[in-house]
């Protein structure tokens, strides 16, 4: 077999996938898609996109058949936001200080203490009698630890908050509420590492 014959099998053998598959009826994320916004992603890091680490925070993809298995991609965004977010603190930290950067999350940690100091139970828009919404008691559960981790600085990760799941309830929390208000608040936890 000459060099040449190496060559031409290279060529023809796939990339392995970044992640497990999934098998059977179990759905992971759309490989493609991820792999796009990894790219993206990895481009940004190195000084050349604009992805931030809200965006990966945020970031959602289709659920197919032999797609990526979810948690080891949730896994690695999780990781991808954390570098994106100390890049974007030493950035803000070299061109104003650090005093900005901890004014800035101190200022955001505020907004979320007060609105987290409405009583239990309506701390959040619910929805209709008809409409399911994030369930109450679990929600007031989480702000808690978070007002917790603000004002008295118990322990709380970026990523407890990452995996927060909640339960369904008719005329529950509202979801885009809740989910914006973790959000709010990895971003303060990402702040202050």
């Amino acid at each position: 077999m000459s060099s040449d014959d190496v060559l031409d099998l290279d060529e023809t053998e796939e990339t392995p996938p970044a992640f497990s598959l999934t098998h059977g009826r179990t759905r992971g994320y759309h490989r493609a898609a991820v792999d796009t916004f990894l790219a993206a992603a990895r481009q940004a890091f190195e000084g050349g996109g604009d992805i931030t680490a809200t965006d990966v925070r945020v970031a959602s993809f289709p659920l197919v058949k032999n797609g990526y298995v979810v948690a080891e991609v949730d896994a690695a965004l999780s990781r991808v936001e954390d570098a994106l977010a100390t890049r974007e603190r030493e950035r803000v930290v070299r061109s104003q200080g650090a005093g900005a950067w901890v004014e800035q999350a101190r200022e955001e940690a505020q907004v979320i203490l007060d609105h987290l100091a409405r009583p239990r139970k309506h701390r959040f828009a619910r929805t209709g009698m008809l409409t399911f919404g994030y369930r109450v008691d679990e929600v007031d559960h989480v702000a808690t630890r978070v007002v917790r981790y603000l004002r008295d600085g118990e322990p709380l990760t970026a990523e407890q908050l990452r995996s927060a799941a909640f339960r369904m309830q008719r005329g529950g929390y509202r979801e885009e509420q809740v989910d914006a208000l973790l959000d709010a608040t990895i971003d303060v936890i990402l702040a202050v590492r």
